[in-house]
């Protein structure tokens, strides 16, 4: 059955330092002396707190997809647990396909183990097999187009460049979000999410049409429907214009 509904997304995240505290056995340290145990390498999953969470909502039509949504709503305007649940309550709504890139090994089960922490009934991510590695409801386009070889992987920007699409802003990557939030720029770290979640469904569009599923007039569609979209939210995000070329 064709989808109805696509959501591409991805989390921006910041280190839980009470969780870290907890794991650790040193409730009451300061957060230098968690960050110093801590160290400085990539922290495990249950540790990302969610900043952000940037979301793109798609729908077929007989012209191609149509972008009906898109945001990143962040921690300046809402708690994590707040984030999480609007996320997940839309999902089972939708019951819509899920695409990310990496998101298999990172945006999902972040997502999950977020959720438990602050005690989320997230029935949403039930409504179809999303923890499932062997179907497409939650496609990570990292690993699909990798043929889940861990050698053969790419970047987002990378693979973006290569198809001859923007990719990031310049300036910007996922090592400087904490110090971002940090300084007070979470509003920056939206708008940068929002660019990741175009490059995505970009990616998608293009996976889609070497799949079958898309004509290359349904492709240009698309591409010039999410263009128009794109162009109407500019001004309240400079990174925009920059991320459909």
């Amino acid at each position: 059955m064709p989808e109805a509904h696509v959501i591409a997304w991805d989390l921006e995240t910041i280190p839980d330092i009470a969780g870290a505290a907890r794991m650790l056995d040193i409730e009451g340290a300061s957060e230098d002396e968690v960050r110093a145990r801590l160290g400085p390498g990539f922290a495990k999953r249950p540790l990302h707190k969610i900043a952000c969470i940037g979301a793109l909502i798609g729908r077929r039509t007989v012209e191609g997809w149509n972008v009906e949504a898109m945001g990143a709503p962040h921690s300046g305007e809402r708690s994590e647990g707040e984030l999480i649940q609007a996320f997940v309550e839309r999902i089972r709504q939708l019951r819509p396909q899920l695409v990310t890139f990496n998101g298999a090994s990172f945006d999902l089960p972040v997502l999950r183990y977020r959720a438990m922490v602050n005690r989320i009934g997230a029935e949403g991510l039930q409504a179809r097999p999303y923890f499932n590695r062997f179907t497409d409801d939650a496609l990570d386009l990292c690993d699909a187009l990798a043929s889940f070889d861990q050698h053969a992987k790419v970047k987002l920007d990378e693979i973006s460049r290569i198809l001859g699409l923007p990719g990031k802003p310049h300036g910007i990557d996922g090592s400087q979000i904490d110090g971002m939030v940090r300084e007070g720029r979470i509003a920056e770290v939206a708008h940068y999410c929002e660019t990741d979640v175009v490059n995505t469904y970009r990616v998608w569009l293009i996976y889609e049409t070497f799949r079958g599923n898309l004509s290359r007039s349904q492709l240009a569609w698309s591409e010039d429907q999410l263009r128009r979209f794109v162009l109407e939210r500019r001004q309240n995000n400079p990174f925009l214009a920059a991320a459909i070329g």
